[in-house]
Formats: structure tokens, sequence, C-alpha cells
């Protein structure tokens, strides 16, 4: 996700997350020469603006290049997407377009929990798409992919794999196996 930069990282048992070196994602994220100095006057920013998200963030002693233990600032999983999103940087834009999507798809499931997609598929459908996640799966394995790219290929070669099988079932039963559902529409603009 970040491009083969070394994020450091710690494992929180009691909280069950991960906390992330906010200076290692900032350093990651916009390239900066002084990723300390892009932190600390972000981190200046945030609270100017009054956003809790810095309280958030914590010390905890990681290590660093010469090998010895330093207090640095980490945040959690959320409180770092949340960073994030306020570093303007064209790096951080796929993350922010990942986050928008997934608010996105909950707003729409707390507007209407019971449309599920999985829901109104036929086990066709449902077979169809098993195929892919498994055969995504089963490749990332073997392939170990580090980037965000290479797991974006990753991802469409084993939907790939389920668009092969769905193809030679049309040619079979010469019917159409997807059926259009109206969240789909609703999605691409269009009314039943």
């Amino acid at each position: 996700m970040f491009e083969g930069k070394k994020i450091r990282r710690v494992w929180d048992e009691k909280s069950q997350d991960w906390w992330f070196s906010v200076v290692d994602v900032v350093g990651a994220l916009t390239e900066s020469v002084d990723p300390r100095n892009y932190w600390k006057v972000l981190k200046s920013r945030l609270k100017d603006e009054g956003s809790e998200v810095v309280t958030k963030c914590n010390q905890l002693k990681l290590p660093a290049a010469d090998g010895k233990y330093y207090e640095t600032d980490v945040a959690s999983t959320e409180t770092m997407f949340r960073l994030i999103q306020s570093i303007p940087s064209p790096k951080a834009e796929p993350f922010k377009l990942w986050l928008a999507r997934i608010g996105y798809e909950r707003v729409e499931e707390e507007a209407d929990p019971k449309e599920n997609l999985r829901d109104n598929m036929t086990n066709l459908e449902l077979v169809l798409n098993m195929l892919g996640e498994t055969t995504t799966t089963e490749i990332s394995k073997t392939e170990k992919p580090e980037t965000w790219e290479k797991n974006r290929q990753v991802a469409r070669r084993g939907g790939g794999v389920a668009g092969v099988a769905r193809k030679k079932i049309e040619a079979e039963t010469g019917k159409k196996v997807i059926r259009r559902y109206r969240h789909q529409d609703s999605l691409l603009g269009r009314s039943e």
C-alpha cells in the first residue's frame, strides 16, 4: 500500500489493533525531505482547526535506523486513516478514494440494511463470486503482492477467471448469468 516504504508498526493485544508510526506514513505519502517537520506542522494545523485526531495519537518506543528505540508518535488504524485524509498529496488520493467508497457503501447499508447484494444473488451468481474471490486469494498467496497496484492486478486476474467461467456457462445455456439489481441501477443513475 505504501509502495514498499517501510512503515514501523506494533500490534497491541489490549486494543486488538495495529499502531503505525505517523512519521513513516507521512514520509511515504508526502515524500517530504523532513517528514518529522511535516508532521509537526500538520499536527499544529489540526489542533488549530479543533481536530481531535491528534489527541488520539500516542507515543511508543519504536526502533530507529540506528537500532535504538525512541518514543515515536503512533496512531491506530482508524486514526491513521483520519490523518491520511488530512494530507494534501497525490499519493494519499488512492486512500482517500478508497475510504470515500467504503464510507458510501456503509451509508447505503445503513439506509437500507435489508438490501444486501448477496442476499439477492442466485446460486450461480454466488458460486461465480466465490470463484473470483477464492482465485484471487490463491494467486495472492502464491505471488505475495506488496504494492497497491500489484494487489489490484491480482484481484483483476482472479475476477477474470470467474468472468471466463461466466461466459462459458452463458454460451452453454444460452442465458445470461448475471442479473441487474435495483442497487446497481441506482448507482448507475437508472431507475426501474
